[in-house]
């Protein structure tokens, strides 16, 4: 119920569209189609670290798109939460889609930093996991929000850091815990987020969830996908025009100002 204010708040005050700004709609049909128009294609942040699984992202983190991702992180836009749960949702089915193995799809969000969960008043990235997860239930995909990691130490915050410092950063700080464990048997685990910048968070994830040894993962010989919500566009570009670039060469990634892992 911390939320309440908000969630009265989009109803009974103007709204604008977290995208453009456009009047009296949360968000507008061309937005919309920006977050979820096209299909889910594979990205690869640049330099891509080493550990990363899969990733699949629905949009460029760019215009409109990057204006809804933080109204809602940022600005608490509640009510953007099933656009974005849509557009996740395509990414975690073509994520699945191109893995073998059966069995309830397990949305495993990456944890925020607890400091950026309490600065913003809730957890953009479970709150869209959330929409996610009733999404693909909706259109006959089984799947359900599994929230198996947790932080096992604390970290700095990562906006200002370089790919190989957010590495450093996270390198370590994640973990399944016993609690967790059973939560992830039987299932396709999928790590999913609301954006990938240099794949920090994401390659730590994964590592956290290859360490829990002796489990079944829904017959996955491979038991982590990854789907985001969006992506810098050069990160989509890779597939197309690029060389895949390894993080030892010493690039550096993408530094967006937001808060929280990335």
């Amino acid at each position: 119920m911390r939320n309440w204010w908000r969630e009265i708040s989009d109803l009974v005050l103007p709204v604008a569209c977290g995208g453009c700004g456009r009047p009296r709609t949360a968000l507008c049909e061309e937005c919309a189609g920006a977050l979820s128009g096209g299909p889910a294609r594979r990205a690869r942040p640049v330099p891509e670290p080493a550990g990363l699984p899969a990733v699949w992202g629905a949009a460029a983190y760019e215009d409109a798109v990057r204006a809804v991702l933080l109204a809602h992180k940022e600005r608490g836009a509640l009510g953007l939460a099933g656009a974005l749960g849509r557009a996740l949702a395509g990414s975690v089915r073509a994520a699945v889609a191109r893995s073998a193995g059966a069995g309830t799809l397990l949305l495993v969000p990456v944890p925020s930093a607890r400091g950026a969960v309490r600065a913003r008043g809730h957890d953009a990235g479970r709150r869209i996991a959330w929409s996610a997860s009733a999404e693909l239930r909706r259109t006959g995909t089984p799947a359900r929000v599994v929230a198996a990691l947790r932080q096992r130490r604390g970290v700095a915050d990562q906006a200002g850091l370089d790919a190989r410092q957010r590495l450093a950063n996270l390198a370590g700080a994640l973990e399944v815990p016993a609690g967790g464990v059973r939560l992830l048997e039987g299932g396709r685990v999928v790590l999913v987020d609301d954006l990938m910048t240099t794949g920090a968070s994401l390659v730590e994830a994964a590592r956290a969830v290859r360490a829990v040894d002796g489990r079944e993962f829904g017959g996955c010989p491979e038991p982590v996908a990854a789907a985001v919500v969006a992506v810098p566009p050069l990160s989509f570009e890779i597939n197309r025009n690029c060389p895949r670039t390894s993080i030892v060469a010493g690039s550096e990634g993408e530094k967006p100002p937001e808060r929280g892992y990335a």
